[in-house]
């Protein structure tokens, strides 16, 4: 039996289906799992994506033209059938079934196996074949309970401004940072944000996305007008011009790559908050076995580890080279967020 999906130097095709999932080179038909500039490029002649994921990508992408469909839908591409179910990443994330002559191959896009308050509960879906993200493919990376992270990250908050000074935390403009907002105590003190988070929240807010208030970071922004503050900027903002406006403040960043100390070292922030809306080790082996798969495909991560340690336990595993960038140590995921 043929391939249902294959991989090409565009992106993941589906010949029976004539379409490309996530491609990162201009195509005719483009399916998207979710917004983020990695997996949502611009170029193509027609989009389809969540109802959820639209509003993200269009106020990224401009005028495109993008069909929207709503998770668990099946629709008929040709010759083959699709639908999208919730990959737990961001809001309107998915990971894409596609079936041709009862053969079941998935493609997760990104994806997280705990549920955040925000994005859509992830929900495995069964299928042959499964292909995978791996970015935090090494045991190593275990996230904490979401409980006890928030309540670290709301003491870091609260010590610092009982002393007066501003909290700043670098996390990702298209969720991360609404998942911290989500979490964080307003009652503690006002909460800023950087332009770019601000405009994802607004697009989010659009669709009903329920976030606390927040204040958009400006030329006049200063930091006495707002004591005890706790700023959520892009990563890329951290130690720049723009960052140093609030004077002597505490800063952090959240990333799954926290758990390494080296990175943190790296990053030379005072605090780092182990922070992923990826999968890690256990939830990556838990998506894997509740698909029922026997074929696994790693496309972006620790794909030789994640491989033989798959090839290990039994499956047919193999790895497959695409430009997806994951949770990148040193450039946001959102990198293209205007």
């Amino acid at each position: 039996m043929a391939d249902v999906l294959t991989f090409t130097d565009r992106g993941i095709y589906c010949p029976a289906g004539d379409f490309h999932i996530d491609p990162w080179r201009p195509v005719d038909r483009a399916l998207i799992t979710h917004g983020h500039a990695d997996h949502s490029r611009w170029g193509m002649k027609r989009y389809l994506a969540t109802e959820a994921a639209a509003p993200v990508i269009r106020h990224r992408l401009g005028e495109i033209d993008l069909a929207t469909i709503p998770y668990g839908v099946e629709r008929r591409i040709n010759d083959a059938t699709v639908s999208f179910h919730p990959a737990g990443h961001v809001p309107g994330s998915a990971q894409i079934r596609v079936e041709v002559g009862g053969e079941v191959w998935v493609a997760s896009g990104d994806y997280k196996t705990v549920a955040d308050g925000l994005s859509e509960p992830f929900e495995p879906v069964r299928c042959h074949a499964f292909i995978t993200e791996c970015t935090f493919g090494l045991p190593v990376f275990k996230w904490l309970d979401e409980a006890v992270l928030t309540a670290q990250i709301n003491a870091w908050w609260a010590a610092n401004a009982a002393e007066g000074r501003t909290s700043i935390i670098g996390a990702y403009a298209l969720g991360k940072a609404q998942r911290l907002l989500t979490c964080v105590d307003p009652a503690i003190g006002p909460i800023l944000t950087h332009g770019a988070v601000e405009n994802t929240n607004d697009v989010l807010r659009a669709q009903g996305v329920r976030l606390p208030a927040t204040i958009r970071v400006t030329p006049d922004t200063k930091a006495a007008d707002h004591p005890g503050a706790l700023v959520v900027a892009t990563p890329s903002a951290l130690g720049t011009s723009w960052a140093r406006r609030f004077g002597p403040a505490f800063t952090a960043y959240a990333s799954g790559w926290m758990a390494l100390r080296g990175v943190r070292r790296r990053r030379a922030a005072d605090r780092g908050f182990v922070v992923s809306d990826h999968a890690d080790w256990d939830g990556l082996n838990a998506a894997i076995r509740d698909t029922g798969a026997t074929k696994i495909f790693a496309t972006h991560g620790y794909t030789s580890a994640f491989q033989r340690w798959l090839a290990d336990e039994g499956y047919d595993a193999h790895i497959v080279s695409t430009e997806y960038s994951g949770e990148s140590i040193d450039e946001p995921e959102d990198q293209a967020e205007p």
